[in-house]
């Protein structure tokens, strides 16, 4: 895969992909940038979720789940010194439909996680990442948690 970032002004960059989209690349202000883009590091945390959420949505309509919202929530650590690489990131996945089994909700995020996301592949040899999850019931507008769990990757 080739991807381009093409200098604008300062810290200010356009990133492109072979897709044919772009999207802004920029810097904080504290660091003499515009604020005007996406931070390199909030990409590679952006990628991670929507890797593992394009696999775990999936799987669960393929199972015919009656999933009706749908949000992966990365939470990452990073250290304090520079570089400030992330040391652990969690993923939630918050599921809410009607009836939504906990046993196929698991499988897709181990499918995800073991099989299909390049972004775990890749990353889980850097630093943890922990999941977890919770299923709410959807109903007339309203949702309510029914269960939280985890899935604990084995260690290869």
């Amino acid at each position: 895969m080739d991807v381009k970032v093409t200098w604008s002004d300062e810290l200010t960059f356009s990133g492109s992909a072979p897709s044919g989209f772009s999207l802004p690349v920029g810097a904080d202000p504290s660091v003499g940038g515009g604020g005007d883009g996406f931070r390199p590091l909030e990409l590679l945390a952006l990628s991670l979720a929507g890797c593992t959420a394009m696999d775990v949505i999936s799987i669960l309509k393929k199972k015919q789940e009656q999933v009706s919202g749908f949000e992966v929530l990365l939470q990452g650590r990073q250290q304090a010194e520079h570089p400030k690489v992330f040391t652990a990131v969690r993923l939630l996945y918050q599921v809410s439909g009607r009836n939504i089994s906990e046993a196929a909700v698991r499988r897709a995020i181990e499918l995800s996680a073991t099989k299909y996301c390049a972004a775990i592949a890749m990353l889980a040899k850097a630093f943890p990442i922990e999941t977890v999850y919770e299923i709410y019931e959807q109903a007339e507008g309203e949702k309510q948690l029914v269960v939280q769990g985890s899935y604990e990757r084995e260690l290869e």
